[in-house]
């Protein structure tokens, strides 16, 4: 089992925080099957005013690539992803494009 995080910011603006967090109240079921189906076990997302640091745990077959090219062909993850962005705005470090960016460890306890 391996674990990722990442991080993503929110516009900056309190009704848009508000609307996104509903949205992740109610994460569509097709949504979750994508999650699933990629081999993510579990997924949780934290805020901390306009930042998101997302923890994903994988099965060991989990790929970022296989992932990213099924949800290009899922059309409920193309129309989730469209309408997520309105609330999402990139890192400043981010490329064009990208959106959740990788996070590195810089300490474990263990």
């Amino acid at each position: 089992m391996k674990r990722y995080c990442l991080a993503l910011d929110l516009v900056n603006d309190p009704a848009l925080i508000a609307e996104y967090e509903a949205y992740h109240r109610e994460v569509w079921p097709e949504i979750k099957k994508s999650i699933t189906d990629s081999g993510i076990t579990n997924m949780e997302i934290y805020r901390i005013m306009n930042r998101l640091f997302m923890i994903m745990e994988v099965h060991d077959s989990f790929s970022f690539e296989a992932k990213g090219a099924a949800d290009v062909a899922n059309p409920k993850v193309q129309e989730w992803e469209q309408l997520m962005w309105k609330y999402q705005q990139a890192l400043p470090v981010a490329k064009p494009g990208e959106k959740w960016l990788m996070m590195d460890r810089i300490f474990s306890l263990h």
